[in-house]
């Protein structure tokens, strides 16, 4: 059936599409599925956050016609809400540090979002995340009817993926999903996704795919150069989530799962999904016969091709050469064969 016409981007989101993946991985004791999210309008599951946290606080009053946005963001959140904030006439200024992508970066200016670069930690954290939030906090106190949607403690953050994201991936898979993995970082996506398991009495268990150095689920702070995976304080969000299983990824395993899901899926995909893939090949070996597993991958690689996906940054970034990402994905589980 023809699709028909659409009035605006907003009634794009969603919807994105699940493809069952035969070459990733040679798993012939498991069915795995990806739910696609860069096939949203802004390339990422953050449209659904933007979209619901921007509608929540319009309908609730505390956001105002003509008002202002100010938002912390490593970058697909910050993409998502200059569209929407556009769509809905209302101002929108994005606080990002120096790990944000670029093109990312321009991406938000060419929708019509302002950027505040933070450039230096926080001094008693030594956090980026932190020192965004006092940022975000500042900007609010400055700029006459701003308000701050706050993705860390939004209870309509994880309701975009309840309602949305974990809805269509279980409705696509008949509610029969036996492992769920999950990139975290605010944990809007894990927790809504948890919540409607719960809610609807699946049997499914889910992994949190977090970064090596985040905080979350009792992780120890250290050094991050990707975005989008992991944080350097607890959320807000979390307290709620109690995920069966977290697998910590590095980020040249990042590197290494998204060079994997590229060169034998043909998706390109962000830094987060490369890690979901990666911890997905540590586990596969040890799941019984007849495991469905659903992974869900958070963004495009488009952003990336500067970074994740350039040789020259991964030497320059992580010390590690072209043929030394060539071994880390050798050691994952061999490519599987098309159907």
């Amino acid at each position: 059936m023809t699709p028909e016409p659409r009035d605006d981007l907003s009634q794009l989101v969603g919807n994105t599409p699940v493809l069952r993946l035969h070459r990733i991985y040679e798993a012939p004791h498991a069915a795995l599925f990806a739910k696609l999210e860069q096939f949203n309008p802004g390339g990422s599951a953050k449209d659904r956050s933007a979209q619901s946290m921007l509608d929540d606080a319009l309908a609730s009053g505390r956001l105002q016609p003509g008002g202002t946005v100010v938002e912390s963001s490593s970058g697909n959140l910050g993409v998502a809400l200059a569209r929407a904030c556009t769509l809905a006439d209302i101002h929108f200024v994005c606080v990002v540090d120096s790990r944000a992508n670029r093109a990312t970066v321009d991406t938000i200016r060419a929708l019509g979002g302002r950027i505040s670069l933070v450039t230096e930690p926080d001094p008693r954290t030594g956090d980026l995340l932190t020192a965004r939030h006092q940022r975000v906090a500042d900007l609010v106190e400055e700029i006459p009817g701003a308000v701050n949607l706050n993705q860390y403690g939004n209870p309509a953050n994880p309701a975009a993926h309840r309602k949305g994201t974990m809805r269509e991936l279980a409705e696509s898979l008949g509610h029969r999903i036996d492992v769920l993995l999950v990139a975290t970082s605010t944990t809007g996506t894990i927790g809504g996704c948890e919540q409607y398991v719960r809610e609807h009495g699946m049997d499914t268990r889910v992994v949190a795919v977090d970064a090596a150095g985040s905080v979350l689920f009792g992780g120890t702070a250290g050094a991050r150069l990707l975005p989008g995976m992991g944080a350097g304080l607890v959320t807000e969000l979390s307290s709620a989530v109690e995920p069966d299983e977290v697998v910590r990824v590095t980020d040249l395993q990042c590197v290494a799962g998204c060079r994997a899901l590229a060169r034998r899926e043909g998706v390109l995909a962000g830094a987060s999904s490369g890690g979901v893939v990666w911890a997905l090949g540590q586990i596969l070996p040890g799941l019984p016969d007849g495991t469905r597993v659903a992974a869900i991958l958070h963004d495009g690689g488009g952003p990336y091709l500067e970074t994740v996906h350039r040789d020259e940054w991964v030497l320059q970034n992580l010390g590690a050469s072209a043929a030394d990402v060539e071994d880390l994905v050798a050691s994952l589980p061999p490519k599987g064969r098309p159907c």
